[in-house]
């Protein structure tokens, strides 16, 4: 059995790759654990089956007309649009429903942990970081800051590091290129807003 064989390409093509595509656009948006990749290839297909569930009015709308042989430039760009927009569109609308409070009541916040939360958010802050042992940093998260996402281990890299005396930011530290901080030093982190 040769996979590259046209009938068994077009069938992957069609049932792995919508799927894929859903796949991978929501890793982008909402970076979790990595999984094998057999577990992927059951979702993929489970994807792209949905991906047709949902346009199948429109799929034998177009096959029921002259499309294909009229404008079969327009006909080709459908199956595009089906194959590798479409998903996309659902993974988009999905991630748009899972962010409303109705929706929510039933099904979890699609961002799983409130540090990527607050950071994918690009807002801009004064922070005070408390250490487990007691020291405070504090310093500027702005546009040139960056904090870590899932899965990778939370860092948090300030651009500005001021001095902090009895909670509160007093100056910036002269000279100072920054600060980067890992998750395993933090016992919790202080946000203030900025006005710049």
């Amino acid at each position: 059995m040769d996979i590259w064989e046209i009938d068994k390409l077009f069938l992957f093509i069609a049932f792995v790759i919508p799927g894929f595509i859903s796949l991978k656009f929501y890793q982008l948006l909402y970076p979790g654990v990595l999984r094998n990749a057999s577990d992927q290839l059951v979702d993929a297909v489970a994807y792209s089956c949905v991906n047709y569930a949902l346009l199948l009015w429109l799929i034998l709308i177009v096959e029921s007309s002259s499309l294909q042989v009229v404008h079969q430039n327009f006909y080709y760009l459908f199956y595009a649009f089906v194959l590798f927009v479409a998903p996309i569109i659902w993974v988009l609308l999905w991630s748009w429903l899972r962010t409303r409070e109705l929706f929510q009541k039933n099904a979890p916040h699609p961002v799983a942990k409130p540090w990527d939360f607050v950071f994918q958010q690009r807002k801009q802050y004064w922070v005070i970081v408390y250490l487990k042992s007691g020291e405070q940093i504090g310093g500027k998260f702005s546009t040139k800051s960056f904090a870590s996402s899932a899965p990778a281990d939370e860092q948090i890299y300030l651009e500005e590091v001021w001095l902090v005396e009895n909670g509160v930011l007093q100056r910036a530290v002269k000279e100072s290129a920054g600060v980067l901080i890992g998750a395993s030093e933090i016992s919790h982190i202080e946000f203030l807003n900025y006005h710049g």
